[in-house]
């Protein structure tokens, strides 16, 4: 589990193609400063298990699903990632429940510029708009953001300059592509919605 809080900015330093997925290794060196073999790390997002490791660096098993759901598809040695350890018990939940486990992919449509601040909208697929709400939680590229507009097929996130200096979302311009992981309550209560609405239908009880 994580917070959705990044921890520092690391970097892809190798990209090597293994079976039908792929094995990356990233400069980390605060990540990694307590990291041993099996623990989690979140990199934009996506919870990887550390595979081996070194005084700065970590590798990471990255498997086909994996990749056909977030942007670790593209990545290539030198691109920036954001970083966050696993929470521990008894730190500081400072963000909101977070798990790795990328919903999909969107598309920054505009990037806004405030004085100090910067308005990104995201566009959103079709799938996943109904999760998003306004004043709720998401976390792009493994950022905790609170929502703050909703549309049909996009939503956008105000960014602090603390939020633009610490993670790789003051890097990102129109096109580009964000993994989106969702609100986890708001997921069980979609699940909960539609396996009622089964059991209505068919005449079902539990």
């Amino acid at each position: 589990m994580f917070t959705g809080i990044v921890e520092e900015i690391g970097a892809i330093t190798d990209v090597a193609p293994s079976g039908d997925g792929v094995r990356l290794t990233v400069r980390a060196p605060k990540a990694v400063s307590d990291a041993a073999h099996g623990d989690s790390i979140a990199v934009s997002g996506v919870c990887l298990t550390v595979v081996d490791r070194g005084d700065d660096w970590f590798t990471a098993d990255v498997m086909k699903q994996t990749l056909d759901m977030s942007t670790l598809a593209g990545v290539d040695a030198g691109d920036a990632v954001n970083l966050e350890r696993a929470l521990s018990a008894t730190g500081r939940l400072g963000g909101h429940i977070v798990q790795g486990h990328i919903d999909g992919t969107g598309e920054v449509l505009e990037v806004r510029p405030g004085d100090r601040w910067r308005v990104l909208r995201i566009g959103l697929p079709p799938e996943l708009a109904p999760l998003v709400v306004d004043k709720g939680s998401i976390a792009v590229d493994g950022v905790s953001l609170t929502v703050s507009a909703a549309g049909d097929d996009w939503f956008e996130v105000s960014l602090i300059p603390e939020t633009l200096a610490a993670t790789t979302l003051g890097r990102r311009s129109a096109g580009d592509r964000v993994n989106l992981e969702t609100d986890i309550l708001a997921r069980h209560v979609q699940r909960l919605l539609q396996v009622g609405a089964t059991d209505t239908t068919e005449g079902g009880s539990r």
